[in-house]
């Protein structure tokens, strides 16, 4: 009789092991992955490199910064933007392209990470700097003047490495 009892005490803990742990997991609203070189990282949308970007002082040509990018150049891209994503390398950005040079729309809908975007005419000119736009965010975030690019890179990115309006960027893909 002892051993019976222990035996489905034994069973109905591993029914509940089974049961309970995977939603425990996703009850935590955290899933992890492994990266390229297999790093545990948050899962989300994965970064795709798509290219490289040099944020460059105004006069000088000097670099201030360079960063990996990946590129939204059409209009799903720049609707999925850095949606889902739960961090960013600081060495890391994405770079919107537009078809034409307008004044710009964003907002930070299902974006979990504070973001500086940075916008830029068609001759690479950064014209605003809009910085740490909060997570989540709904609110329509507009460039003062037009502008055919937005960089979005991690909030308070300009101000670590002293990029302002004026500034340049170059990319490469």
């Amino acid at each position: 009789m002892k051993r019976m009892l222990r035996i489905k005490r034994h069973f109905t803990e591993v029914v509940i092991v089974i049961i309970v742990f995977p939603f425990a997991f996703a009850l935590r609203g955290e899933a992890y992955a492994q990266d390229a070189v297999g790093n545990q990282t948050e899962a989300g949308v994965p970064f795709k490199a798509e290219g490289q970007l040099l944020f460059l002082q105004k006069g000088s040509g000097k670099t201030l910064k360079m960063i990996t990018i990946q590129i939204a150049d059409n209009d799903q891209e720049r609707a999925q933007g850095l949606m889902w994503r739960y961090s960013m390398p600081e060495d890391e950005g994405m770079l919107f392209i537009f078809d034409k040079q307008q004044v710009l729309d964003f907002w930070m809908k299902n974006t979990y990470i504070p973001l500086d975007m940075v916008f830029a005419d068609e001759s690479g000119r950064i014209v605003d700097i809009f910085r740490n736009a909060a997570p989540l965010n709904e609110s329509n975030i507009s460039s003062n003047k037009p502008a055919l690019y937005c960089v979005e890179v991690n909030g308070g990115f300009c101000t670590r490495y002293g990029i302002k309006t004026g500034d340049t960027i170059e990319f490469m893909r």
